[in-house]
């Protein structure tokens, strides 16, 4: 499977607009290492939208979903350090979901990412999941542009921690596509063909709001390790 636990933790939000370089910054050189280092976080990444809102998506992928309400990730939740009490501070419009990985195609990711956050309509669960899993997302990895292919859906509800008082109130994460590749042109035409808005509604999603993003920073658990033994 190409994500590399059977969990993640999918954040969407904004940075208002003077805080983005030392967030930046603050995230690849503090937050991802420090994220890292607590058992069961096996990668995260931070991606950069080139259309669509909002500005910043963040994956971090879990061991399982067990590992997002440990109590050494709620310990680092609960006592964040000064920098990461003051990014805080410049987050807006935080959407944060705790998720299963339903199903994982492909391998690895690819430097650009189309991601679709939405809802399955009500009794239309089963019909939208089997017609991602089976028609849609199976075919995608292959294509050329195109590496990977993730189907998440949401299975723990977020405990409100000092972090998130600080920012405000974080809005929740129903079920998430995320497919990367390396063409971005390949990736972002997904949402007018295979993918399109029309498509997904037709097979029971509502709710529904997309975005190309392109990875600015990943990090492994190993190579995080590795970092601080040098």
């Amino acid at each position: 499977m190409a994500l590399l636990g059977k969990a993640a933790m999918i954040l969407s939000f904004d940075v208002v607009a003077e805080a983005i370089v030392e967030h930046d910054n603050w995230h690849s050189h503090e937050h991802l290492h420090e994220r890292m280092s607590i058992p069961g976080f096996l990668r995260g990444s931070r991606w950069v939208a080139l259309s669509g809102k909002p500005n910043y998506f963040v994956m971090y992928e879990v061991k399982d979903i067990d590992t997002l309400a440990s109590p050494p990730y709620l310990e680092r939740l609960n006592n964040p350090s000064p920098w990461t009490a003051k990014m805080m501070t410049h987050y807006r419009g935080m959407n944060r979901g705790f998720c299963q990985v339903t199903s994982s195609l492909g391998f690895g990711l690819g430097q650009v990412g189309l991601l679709i956050r939405f809802s399955p309509e009500p009794e239309k669960e089963i019909v939208l999941r089997e017609w991602l899993n089976t028609v849609v997302l199976p075919s995608l990895p292959a294509r050329s542009g195109f590496v990977s292919a993730h189907l998440l859906e949401a299975a723990l509800k977020p405990e409100l921690t000092k972090e998130q008082r600080i920012r405000g109130k974080d809005a929740g994460v129903d079920w998430v596509l995320l497919v990367t590749g390396y063409s971005a042109g390949s990736v972002a035409s997904l949402a007018e063909t295979d993918l399109s808005q029309a498509l997904l509604e037709q097979h029971g999603a509502i709710n529904i709001i997309s975005g190309v993003y392109q990875m600015g920073h990943s990090l492994t658990d190993l190579e995080a390790a590795n970092s601080f033994s040098q």
